[in-house]
């Protein structure tokens, strides 16, 4: 009897053990599910004192779920809704319209209104000021919803997919690495292969020349165009997409991968091969106002825009078309024309990736959501169009008549280009306003398809549910059957705040079910709720560079609209229905306070001052570069904006040596030190609208040399004038006035430089790489303090 109660004591014992133990199991199954990495697996052999008596087990690899789709995320530039032939729009976009018929269009769906915080909000799932991008990286400012330093909490849908058996790369635009982090000195966390992508290869900033970008090989930066006068990054990038895709299926055939497909186009500069643009010859002589009806009239027909939607009046300061001189409508149809003949290229060349997926078979289980634009068409290009969009940038406009002389060049790596804001409210239609503007659908409505040949069947639809890009995210991870982490790389995570749209594959007319969206950029704000938004009135057009002169909170009028009635915006309502207003702006601020959208700031170009955020440079006042130190970004570079400085070269020459000595910026603007026939030189490029170069009377005996460069800043704020000085061994050898220089930003793209130039040249009396030919020692740098009222405008700016 006592030996039974001892068994069963013990067996009881046992059970519970058994039963932890079983617990245990389940625990970690559930852990592996919400924790990433994953825990790893108990070993499941045996080990004995002789490998002859043990059982070898190795870990088993990440596997994806069975029959896990691939996937391709393809995300153009600075598109309107009314662009592409898919939507009704007048450029032909053949493989866009493909994935439309044999997938769905999507025709209320969202995106910021701005480049960086769309592509934060799209890798998250978390909206813009969640994932600390509420503006442009080059415009970030020091609150949590600003200050452009993507979390750890915010885990990118890349490094979900990687950690549960996806490949992944990157192909194109960035646009998400912080100013000050862009440079070789790194870090590298915030770059695309910290952020889940085991491969990337684009460009990092806002925009790049599409004939000769500042692009990166992972972290490692590569000139491709140098030697190669047929480059186009626009066919590199199609060209390396396949490469990665082919190399990785004969691999891993088995393995399913995430492809993030992203160009520069149609962003500025607009700069596609003039076969393309040759194909719209007189396609828009018509001009913008007629092509607002008929672009209407075709998505009516073609049912992407409810019948009886109105077209909205043309937004305020946008000339008529019949109001231009002949030759002002000739020049900006042509501008029109390049801009088109981009658009339709860049759709080509997603073509040809989706064709290589065709050729291996792997197109059928590929989700391709491709999103025709990261906001609305860009209005940044001025009334009159651009010929360098970098003047915009820095508040400075052209003249018309310097517009004219550049006409032969627009499309090529001698301008950066922008049609005029006419075709960025057309390309916009039916809807009012357009890129920046957050409060109306002209900044944020964008088509997008979305194809899956295995799993979509009701094909050639159209879904009107409200969407927004964060809602990109959550819907990769439901159709590959990812749970929503809790903990990544030992990082607790904030809750996805986008929801799945899997639910409309099948469901044509089921009800959205995102009930509320908030938005916000530079001041201008909206929120949407169960088919209504209210949204504020600008109070200044997107092509005005400066911020508006009102106070950012009650400085705005409000509008309203009921957009299960009017899909275009067109009928403001706030006048009629007072309380519904102020419930709508009550919920915006609440959800601002949510979402870290306070503190509302509508400053603008002033934001793009490198000076006003973290630096590499902070504080100094000397710099000294050696031979061979090329693509050093602007956040990383002296900064010699509004302030005196000296710039001194130690040399040896042979006799008529030339070449770069040191250079930043191209020929958009930009300074550059240089021998040129052996003769010292200082060039300085204003916005390409005025040249100001110091230059010696002779060349350069055979010997070492100190040549030095001093400018004497006028100061009185940002953008003044000053007196160089150029001087070789001591000696001043040449002088001259500058009467502008560039206040806030030199280049998006082009870098600093020493012993050869990258890019574009400052000055077309010579071209890149131009390495300088003598042996150079060092190069430095010894910058006066910030002119005094300089200082203090940035600082009211940052506040």
């Amino acid at each position: 009897m006592q030996n039974r109660c001892v068994r069963s004591t013990r067996f009881a014992g046992l059970a519970r053990v058994l039963a932890a133990a079983s617990l245990a199991v389940a625990t970690a199954a559930a852990m592996a599910q919400e924790v990433l990495p994953k825990p790893p697996a108990p070993f499941k052999g045996m080990i004995a004192q002789s490998v002859r008596d043990s059982k070898s087990d190795f870990p088993q690899p990440l596997h994806a779920p069975k029959g896990a789709p691939n996937v391709l995320l393809v995300l153009l530039d600075d598109v309107g809704f009314g662009a592409a032939s898919a939507f009704g729009g007048p450029v032909n976009t053949p493989v866009f319209d493909r994935l439309a018929q044999n997938g769905l269009r999507y025709n209320e769906f969202h995106t910021t209104a701005l480049c960086s915080p769309t592509r934060a909000a799209l890798l998250t799932g978390r909206n813009h000021h969640s994932a600390h991008t509420g503006l442009i990286m080059e415009g970030a400012t020091g609150y949590p919803g600003y200050d452009s330093l993507m979390g750890k909490d915010t885990a990118t849908v890349a490094e979900l997919l990687r950690q549960n058996g996806w490949n992944t790369a990157w192909f194109g635009k960035n646009h998400n690495v912080p100013d000050w982090q862009s440079s070789q000195a790194g870090p590298f966390d915030l770059w695309p292969t910290g952020l889940g992508f085991e491969h990337f290869y684009g460009f990092i900033g806002a925009d790049t020349s599409q004939w000769r970008p500042a692009v990166f090989d992972g972290t490692r930066p590569v000139e491709p165009y140098i030697g190669n006068p047929d480059y186009h990054f626009d066919y590199d990038m199609a060209d390396q997409t396949i490469r990665w895709l082919r190399t990785q299926h004969a691999m891993a055939p088995d393995r399913p991968f995430f492809a993030y497909y992203a160009p520069g186009a149609t962003h500025a500069p607009h700069h596609p091969k003039k076969a393309w643009v040759e194909k719209y010859k007189g396609k828009f002589d018509q001009g913008w106002d007629k092509m607002r009806e008929e672009i209407l009239a075709r998505q009516i027909r073609m049912g992407v825009v409810p019948k009886g939607t109105k077209l909205t009046a043309r937004s305020p300061g946008i000339p008529a078309w019949d109001s231009l001189s002949a030759e002002q409508r000739r020049l900006y149809a042509h501008m029109m024309e390049i801009y088109a003949g981009f658009l339709e290229q860049t759709d080509y060349n997603v073509g040809r990736v989706i064709d290589a997926l065709k050729a291996s078979g792997q197109l059928d289980n590929t989700l391709v959501i491709y999103i025709m634009g990261d906001n609305g068409a860009s209005a940044e290009g001025s009334l009159q169009g651009a010929f360098n969009e970098f003047a915009w940038l820095n508040g400075k406009s052209e003249d018309l008549k310097d517009v004219f002389a550049h006409e032969k060049d627009l499309g090529t790596w001698k301008t950066y280009n922008h049609y005029p804001v006419g075709w960025a409210h057309a390309m916009n239609t039916p809807f009012q306003w357009a890129k920046q503007v957050a409060s109306h659908f002209g900044g944020t409505r964008n088509g997008m398809v979305i194809s899956w040949p295995a799993r979509i069947k009701d094909v050639g639809g159209v879904r009107s549910q409200f969407h927004h890009v964060i809602d990109i995210e959550p819907t990769i991870l439901d159709v590959a059957g990812i749970k929503e982490p809790k903990s990544v790389n030992g990082v607790a995570q904030k809750p996805i705040e986008g929801v799945s749209m899997a639910y409309t594959f099948d469901q044509p007319r089921a009800k959205s079910l995102r009930n509320t969206q908030y938005f916000e950029l530079l001041g201008n704000r909206a929120i949407y709720h169960d088919g209504w938004i209210a949204a504020t009135t600008p109070p200044d057009a997107p092509w005005v560079p400066a911020g508006p002169d009102v106070d950012p909170i009650t400085g705005y009028k409000w509008e309203l609209y009921h957009i299960d009635d009017d899909f275009s915006e067109s009928v403001d309502l706030a006048a009629k229905e007072p309380a519904r207003l102020k419930a709508m702006q009550d919920l915006f601020y609440s959800e601002a306070k949510k979402y870290n959208v306070l503190p509302i700031d509508n400053t603008k170009v002033a934001r793009l001052n490198p000076a006003i955020r973290p630096s590499l440079t902070r504080g100094r006042t000397s710099f000294t570069y050696f031979d061979g130190m090329t693509r050093i970004p602007e956040g990383a570079a002296p900064d010699i904006k509004n302030k005196s400085y000296r710039i001194t070269a130690e040399v040896e020459t042979r006799g008529g040596d030339q070449g770069v000595i040191v250079t930043h910026g191209g020929l958009f603007g930009g300074y550059a030190l240089m021998l040129r026939g052996g003769v010292p030189v200082f060039h300085y490029n204003f916005l390409d609208q005025a040249h100001y170069e110091v230059a010696a009377a002779r060349a350069l005996a055979p010997g070492k040399h100190v040549i030095a460069f001093d400018f004497q800043y006028d100061g009185g704020g940002p953008g003044k004038g000053g007196v160089g000085t150029l001087s070789v061994d001591g000696q001043p050898v040449g002088q001259g006035r500058f009467e502008r220089t560039i206040p806030f930003r030199i280049s998006f793209d082009e870098t600093l430089d020493v012993g050869a130039d990258t890019g574009t040249p400052v000055s077309l009396d010579y071209d890149v790489p131009f390495r300088f030919s003598g042996k150079l020692e060092k190069v430095t740098f010894d910058i006066a303090l910030r002119d005094r009222t300089v200082a203090q405008s940035q600082a009211s700016t940052s506040r």
